[in-house]
């Protein structure tokens, strides 16, 4: 299947503070960003031609910009301005929504406080992160060779671009062996996340997910958890040891990409989509088309 570059596309996207064409939005292979992975980005979904959550996906950015000492040149009224433009501009009803925030290529060094800081908004029609046959029976994971890192070396509450390496690794791994996605554990052995979605897991009625104490607490995550709460479905936040995962009978992922998804099988771990998980997923659906 032909793929089309994101680089050679029409349309339009914005670049520090202006529309401009798609195929025009260029950087120097000097940049800052490139070499030393001083970038923050967002994943953003618009459903109807509405960006779901759109002002908690730029608060984060500001917030993932901040703890890697960049200052945003735009308010986040303005970043949310700019990002319905986009939309719009694009003519585009359900589409994917990414916003990045990068160092320049004014100082090629570790230390580069002088470099401008570049704001960029792309928008493009996205479809199902997973295949949807195989997403309605359930997903299957490996489980990763890398593992999340500890808080105190790595800025783990930022959406930053270094912090998705060992994402791609993991994933290409687990999509060699045909694996849809991977497991990821954290620095203490403990069970995480999948690499670009958070993890849940049911048994006997109540629905568990780990501690986001050295990853993300996710938009969809926190989104699901109102869900269950509403729904009258007990859930409880905690650490999850993956030998427990033998003892759990569903399991899902949660991801502005991923949405809700099934997840039938992780490593030697076996799981059946079961009633919490199709309530919370026909839920979740419910809720992005509503707004």
């Amino acid at each position: 299947m032909a793929v089309l570059p994101f680089d050679d596309r029409d349309g339009s996207l914005w670049y520090d503070g202006n529309l401009m064409p798609w195929r025009d939005a260029k950087t120097h292979v000097l940049t800052h960003g490139l070499h030393y992975a001083s970038c923050v980005f967002e994943g953003e979904r618009a459903y109807s031609g509405k960006i779901f959550k759109l002002e908690e996906h730029t608060t984060r950015l500001f917030d993932s910009a901040k703890l890697l000492g960049m200052k945003i040149p735009f308010t986040e009224a303005e970043i949310n301005a700019a990002c319905v433009q986009v939309l719009e501009a694009e003519g585009h009803r359900d589409a994917y929504v990414r916003p990045v925030v990068f160092r320049g290529s004014e100082m090629m060094a570790v230390s580069a406080q002088a470099t401008k800081i570049h704001v960029a908004i792309a928008v493009w029609q996205w479809p199902s992160y997973f295949d949807p046959k195989e997403k309605l029976k359930g997903i299957r994971l490996d489980i990763s060779e890398w593992r999340r890192p500890a808080p105190d070396t790595a800025p783990t509450r930022a959406k930053a671009a270094g912090l998705y390496m060992i994402c791609t690794l993991s994933k290409h791994a687990a999509e060699a062996k045909g694996y849809a996605d991977a497991l990821m554990f954290d620095y203490r052995g403990l069970v995480a996340e999948a690499t670009g979605a958070n993890v849940f897991f049911v048994k006997d009625g109540t629905v568990h997910t780990p501690i986001p104490d050295c990853f993300l607490d996710g938009i969809t995550r926190r989104s699901v958890i109102a869900l269950a709460h509403a729904h009258q479905i007990p859930l409880v936040e905690r650490h999850i040891k993956p030998e427990e995962m033998s003892g759990f009978s569903e399991c899902f992922i949660t991801g502005t990409a991923a949405e809700v998804t099934p997840v039938s099988e992780i490593g030697p771990y076996r799981f059946s989509p079961g009633k919490i998980t199709e309530t919370l997923m026909n839920a979740y659906s419910d809720q992005v088309r509503k707004g």
